[in-house]
Formats: structure tokens, C-alpha cells, sequence
């Protein structure tokens, strides 16, 4: 199994999911404001188990996936980022592609957290899978994921449906970028 990276930021500290994260990971995706655009509607307790036991999973399997983002300054755990592979029946295809992802707790919106984790994970991203592009999928209503999407250099390739209307979104490698 690939290591499970810790990444520093100036605010932030991005790093593997612990059992104890539980029930602040619960509250995070029970959070009708949070889940409205993934999902559509807040995750159960046995839901956000599954979804913890998978963060693991993709690291083991794929030698990446999420992230814990917890706010150096309280050690609060304030949402989570990262890359999986979801071979979603989606047209047009992202898969063979990091899939980037990212939810921030509503007290923290507005902070720049989304931006600076993704910034982050982008750099991880580039130094240890340099031959992937890197891929999102954002409901069009969600213009703050758009936002922090368009800083971190995606841009859309399509509009398709997926559980509902979505945005596709695009991040070459550094080489075909330029």
C-alpha cells in the first residue's frame, strides 16, 4: 500500500482519515448545505461509515485518494479533498483521470480553505501522477465550487446528467496545458 500523505499548508493540515474523525466526519456530511450538491440530500450514519472505510480503500488500491482538511489554528476537522476514481457511467468519460473533490464545512466557507486544500492536492497530484489529467464533476448551481474549479485551472468540457445536472470539468497535465 502507497503511504498515505500528510500535506501542510500556511492554514491547513490535509492528512488520512482516523477512526475518531467518526463524528465529526457524520457531522460534516449530515449537513443539508454540504451534501446539497453531492448527493442531494445529508448522509446516514451507516452512509458515512462506508464512505470513511472508502477513503482507505482508495489509497490501498489506487495510491490516492481523500483528505481530512483540518484548520491548523484549532485542529478542528472542517471538510475533506482529494482524488478517486469512480467509473462513473458518465459522458464524456473522466475515467483514468484523478477525479478531484472537495466540501468544506459551512462555518468555514468564505475562508479559502476549498482553494488552498485543492491547490495543495493539484501540486501532490502533479509531482506523483505527472501522466493523468485531472477531472471534476460540479452541479451548475454550485457556483462557489466553480469558483475555486476555475482558480485551480479546470474548465468545462461539457454539461451532461448525473444524478441530476452537472458540470464537467477539465485540468490538463502542465505538458498539454502548455
Amino acid at each position: 500500500m502507497s503511504p498515505i500523505p500528510t500535506i501542510e499548508t500556511q492554514r491547513l493540515t490535509l492528512r488520512p482519515h482516523h477512526l475518531d474523525d467518526f463524528d465529526s466526519f457524520v457531522a460534516l456530511w449530515a449537513d443539508p448545505a454540504v451534501s446539497l450538491y453531492v448527493g442531494g440530500r445529508p448522509a446516514t450514519r451507516e452512509e458515512v461509515w462506508q464512505k470513511l472505510m472508502q477513503r482507505t480503500g482508495m489509497w490501498h488500491h489506487m495510491g490516492f485518494g481523500f483528505l481530512v482538511i483540518e484548520e491548523k489554528e484549532s485542529g478542528k476537522l472542517v471538510g475533506e479533498a482529494g482524488f478517486h476514481e469512480a467509473r462513473r457511467p458518465l459522458t464524456p468519460s473522466i475515467e483514468g483521470t484523478l477525479e478531484t473533490g472537495w466540501m468544506v464545512s459551512p462555518e468555514h466557507w468564505g475562508k479559502g480553505y476549498a482553494s488552498e486544500a485543492v491547490a495543495a492536492l493539484i501540486a501532490w497530484g502533479e509531482q506523483n501522477f505527472s501522466a493523468m489529467d485531472m477531472s471534476a464533476i460540479i452541479h451548475p448551481d454550485n457556483g462557489a465550487s466553480l469558483a475555486v474549479a476555475r482558480k485551480a485551472g479546470f474548465f468545462e468540457i461539457a454539461r451532461t446528467e448525473y444524478k441530476g445536472p452537472c458540470v464537467v470539468l477539465l485540468r490538463p497535465r502542465r505538458e498539454d496545458a502548455a
